[in-house]
């Protein structure tokens, strides 16, 4: 059976196996108990990761996909979770375990997935897999970039990331119109914020939805004293701040009074 890429869904198939085979490797699985693929389509991914030690389940929404690899993965057939990802509850479905999380992810809703691995941190230690490119720029960010950003900041307070290579168009079926990017994220040690992680996120999220004017301005919203509104910190743009720098920040907002 064939499966058609539907455009609603952002599906488009890698046909490459190589590269298939190099993103699966990207994964340590050193302190997982699962993997788990987000949408694994025809399956050109989940063949290589069928190979490590922990177990894999896969999520797909797509009834077409899920049948052809019912057809052609029978030993996972009790492992797809026909589920969209944006809505499972990953701690009651995989209660005290750790996933490495991966996939060739849908483009039109690869930013909320990575929201959602920072939403289950304390589960996925690691995570490798394909974006559109610009996305998986954006992710690995540093400051001063143009594309320096909310996405770069949270993702990056919890996790060492690594943009690894360049995926073109025509390994592809449909190609896309872009270029795709693969990136490998390692959470940190200690990834635990000194800060209040509610008001962390929320001092990253206002920063940047007015990334030209300085925090001073663009963060007016929280009725900074007079004292606060001294600090030099206040005269930069959130582009300027490193994650470290957003933390502190965060802990001035928490002590002002």
């Amino acid at each position: 059976m064939t499966v058609k890429a539907k455009k609603h869904l952002g599906q488009h198939f890698l046909t490459d196996e190589s590269i298939a085979r190099d993103i699966a490797h990207l994964l340590k699985c050193s302190s997982s108990d699962i993997i788990l693929e987000i949408g694994p389509g025809t399956g050109v991914l989940t063949k290589y990761l069928s190979d490590f030690d922990p177990p894999l389940y896969v999520v797909e929404i797509d009834t077409e996909s899920v049948a052809y690899l019912k057809t052609h993965y029978l030993a996972l057939a009790d492992r797809i979770i026909e589920k969209d990802i944006l809505k499972l509850d990953l701690e009651a479905l995989f209660p005290r375990q750790s996933i490495s999380l991966t996939g060739n992810y849908p483009y039109n809703i690869s930013t909320q997935i990575v929201f959602k691995m920072l939403e289950y941190k304390s589960m996925i230690p690691e995570m490798a897999g394909m974006f559109q490119k610009e996305v998986a720029q954006r992710i690995c960010a540093q400051p001063g970039s143009k594309v320096y950003g909310i996405l770069s900041v949270l993702t990056q307070a919890f996790y060492d990331c690594s943009y690894e290579f360049t995926v073109p168009p025509d390994v592809f079926n449909p190609p896309p119109r872009v270029e795709s990017g693969v990136i490998y994220l390692k959470r940190k040690e200690n990834f635990s914020l000194s800060c209040d992680e509610g008001l962390f996120f929320k001092v990253v999220k206002t920063a940047f939805q007015q990334r030209r004017k300085t925090l001073r301005n663009s963060l007016k919203t929280f009725q900074l004293s007079d004292n606060l509104k001294e600090d030099s910190i206040f005269d930069r743009r959130p582009e300027q701040l490193a994650v470290q720098e957003f933390i502190s920040l965060t802990l001035l907002l928490q002590g002002d009074t």
